[in-house]
Parts: structure tokens; C-alpha cells; sequence
């Protein structure tokens, strides 16, 4: 089963770029550290996920590139041509002359309107090149204009014209020092659109990613180029291919493999608590873990501590922790694991993001910039309150 990709906006494209090249560089690597059958195996499932292939041999990514300036996209086709591995294909993108200003409202009610017929239709001819299509993956940031307004838009027409297909989105959370002045008020857009759209948000924050190249990586002046790498191995190794819980000799068909959708008891969660964020969350606790162990010694590592069931909410399933395994290592890792968890974790940075918006909102900062694109007050105040009650229905764990 494929994954169709569509990469939005200046991050969506630059990171994209970066996660096919890994997944490509990975699929090939030499190092696998298991058997040439099951290598070519792995090759297979990889392919099928990601890649169609072209008369000539090249793989083509499944991917749709869009953007509201060509730089960057063309930047993007031609590092992907020049790398000889693997290229995009050569009717794959949507870019215009004039780039959205930072406004999640311009990007979501005036580009996305306008540019609905020709996204789409990209998307739906990317569909019909798969034998079967798993879900989609939507890359982009929340603080500008394009990944974040049109990337909205364009989960929203995903949920309408492919219900059952998976969509998860990947989403850069910005710097808490602040790249664009309105990020917050972007950010809380966003979020509240993607939770009624999206199936998953796989979510990154660009200041830990930075901790990791600085101080595990030791890199003296970071770069954006850095950082997606990180970003490119991480979701690499959620991605590529690992075997069925059923089976040891099969890899999973599904690539996005678990429910990824939480269902509370019939008669509800427990009652809203007053806990007050201003307390230490005591403890993290989860709705999902996933673990993914890769390489090395995988059959002999120890998750029991996973199953713990004080790590989760009291009204889960026993089923609240997956793990899958392979003996085929990614990329140069002798052994590498991957946690993917459904938590308290963003509780502070997501409170903090709406309050920071909050504030500007209660002062009228910049409202106007929304207001003469379509987006009321009142959008302003739905937004608030989807995410006031994620961030008390998460503190209630």
C-alpha cells in the first residue's frame, strides 16, 4: 500500500525533499545487517510506499509539491534530479508568483479557494498512479502563510474526498523565540483546523530539534539543512518498512499501521479536573505508545517498561502500546528505536501558543490582517476554544 506525499510551502518542500532522499539513501544502504532476501524485501516494501518508477529506472517520488513561490520548489526538483537516485515527477508541483505574507488567511482563504481544481487534480492523478492507497502525509509548518493556511485547506478537501483514506499530518511547531510575528496567531489557526480534518498530527518542535543537533550532534552553527536532516531520520525510521505483529517474515502492508484514533469510554472521560497548569504535570501521561526497534539485538530488547499501565489514562483499551521490529538496520545505525507517543507532552508549549495568541487577540494586534481575508473574530474565538478544551481534556489524563 502507497503513501501519497504532498509537501506545502517553503518547510513542507525542503523537508519533504529531505525525507525521500533518506528513505531512498536507507532502501539502499548496504548496511542492513540481515540477509540479501530480506533486504530485497525490504527494497520492495519501501518502493511500493514511496516511490513509482520511471521507464528509465529512476524511482519518481508519490509526492505533490506546492507552493506560492517558485524558488524553493525549483531548488527542490533540481536537488532531487542532480542526486541521479531519485527525482520528482515532472508534473507533480503547483507554484504561483506571489507568496501568502506570513498570513494564514491568505493562504487559506484566498490562495486555497482559488488553487482548489489545480491541487486537487494533482493529488488525484498521484492517487491513480497507486495500486492502493494507504493514507497521505501532509508536510508543513504552522508559523507562515502557504504550509499553514493552504495546508489547512487542503487536509480539509483530503477529509472530503478521501474519508477513508488516512490523513496524517507532519507540523513544524515554530521557536518559541518567534520567527514571524503573527506565528501564534497562525499556529492556533491551524491547529484547530487540522483537529476536526486530520486523522494524526505527527508534530516536531524546531527547538528541540535544534538541542539535538547542538548538543547531541555537535554541530557549532546550525542550519535549516541540519535540522530537516534530524527531522528526515526520525520520520524515516517511523516509515520504512517493519514486520507485521502477526508475522516475523512479512512486512506490514499498512504503513501507518496502528488506530491512530482515540476512543474514550461510552460514558465519557472522567469529569474536567481543576488541575492548574501553572502545577508540574507529576507525570507524563500517555493515550498511545508506539516503540519501533531496528537492527541489532531487536528480538532480545526489553519493553516491558512500556506496558506499564501507570504510564496510561485509566479508561484505555489494554491494547494503549504497539511496538514493531526488523533486523534490518536504518541507515548507518547499528540499532536505532523510535518512540512515537500520544501524551501530555505538548500540554506547556500548546497553552503557551494559545495564550501568547490570546493576548495579542485581547489587545487587537494585527487583527485586521485577517479580517480583510474572510477571517472573523469569531474564527478567532472557535480556535480558542477547540484548543482550550484539547489542552483540558489532555491535563485530565
Amino acid at each position: 500500500m502507497s503513501i501519497v506525499t504532498v509537501q506545502l510551502g517553503q518547510c513542507g518542500n525542503q523537508i519533504g525533499f529531505e525525507v525521500f532522499d533518506a528513505l531512498l539513501s536507507d532502501s539502499h544502504s548496504s548496511q542492513g545487517l540481515c540477509c540479501k532476501r530480506e533486504n530485497e524485501a525490504y527494497q520492495a516494501s519501501c518502493k511500493e510506499r514511496f516511490f513509482s518508477e520511471e521507464e528509465n529506472g529512476v524511482p519518481i517520488a508519490r509526492a505533490v509539491l506546492v507552493d506560492m513561490e517558485p524558488k524553493v520548489i525549483n531548488q527542490t526538483l533540481s536537488k532531487a534530479a542532480q542526486s541521479g537516485r531519485w527525482k520528482y515527477g515532472q508534473h507533480a508541483c503547483f507554484c504561483q508568483k506571489q507568496g501568502s505574507g506570513n498570513n494564514w488567511a491568505y493562504g487559506y482563504s484566498v490562495h486555497g479557494p482559488r488553487h482548489e481544481e489545480s491541487i486537487m487534480n494533482l493529488i488525484r492523478k498521484e492517487v491513480e498512479k497507486c495500486d492502493s492507497v494507504s493514507g497521505f502525509f501532509i508536510i508543513m509548518s504552522m508559523a507562515g502563510g502557504t504550509g499553514s493556511g493552504i495546508g489547512a485547506f487542503v487536509t480539509q478537501n483530503l477529509q472530503d474526498q478521501y474519508s477513508n483514506s488516512l490523513k496524517m499530518n507532519q507540523i513544524i511547531w515554530p521557536y518559541g523565540t518567534g520567527e514571524v510575528i503573527v506565528q501564534n496567531y497562525n499556529s492556533i489557526l491551524t491547529l484547530s483546523h487540522l483537529y476536526r480534518s486530520s486523522d494524526a498530527l505527527l508534530v516536531h518542535e524546531n527547538d528541540a530539534v535544534h538541542k539535538i543537533c547542538a548538543k547531541l550532534m555537535n554541530i557549532k552553527q546550525i542550519s535549516f539543512s541540519d535540522i530537516n536532516q534530524v527531522l528526515a531520520h526520525q520520520l524515516g525510521s517511523v516509515f520504512q518498512p517493519t514486520y507485521s505483529a502477526e508475522s516475523s517474515f512479512h512486512y506490514r502492508r499498512n504503513p501507518l499501521g496502528i488506530d491512530w484514533h482515540v476512543r474514550p469510554p461510552l460514558s465519557g472521560p472522567p469529569s474536567l479536573s481543576k488541575m492548574s497548569l501553572n502545577k508540574d504535570l507529576h507525570f507524563n501521561t500517555s493515550i498511545a505508545n508506539l516503540v519501533i526497534l531496528r537492527g541489532k539485538d531487536v528480538q532480545s530488547a526489553d519493553v516491558e517498561g512500556f506496558k506499564d499501565p501507570a504510564l496510561y489514562t485509566s479508561w484505555l483499551p489494554v491494547n494503549a502500546f504497539n511496538v514493531w521490529k526488523t533486523q534490518r538496520a536504518f541507515s548507518k545505525y547499528e540499532k536505532s528505536a523510535v518512540l512515537v507517543s500520544n501524551s501530555q507532552f505538548l500540554v506547556k508549549p500548546l497553552d503557551m501558543i494559545v495564550g501568547k495568541a490570546w493576548n495579542m487577540f485581547a489587545s487587537k494586534a494585527y487583527i485586521h490582517q485577517y479580517t480583510k481575508f474572510g477571517i472573523e473574530e469569531e474564527d478567532f474565538l472557535d480556535s480558542f476554544t477547540s484548543l482550550e478544551q484539547v489542552v483540558a481534556s489532555y491535563c485530565n489524563l
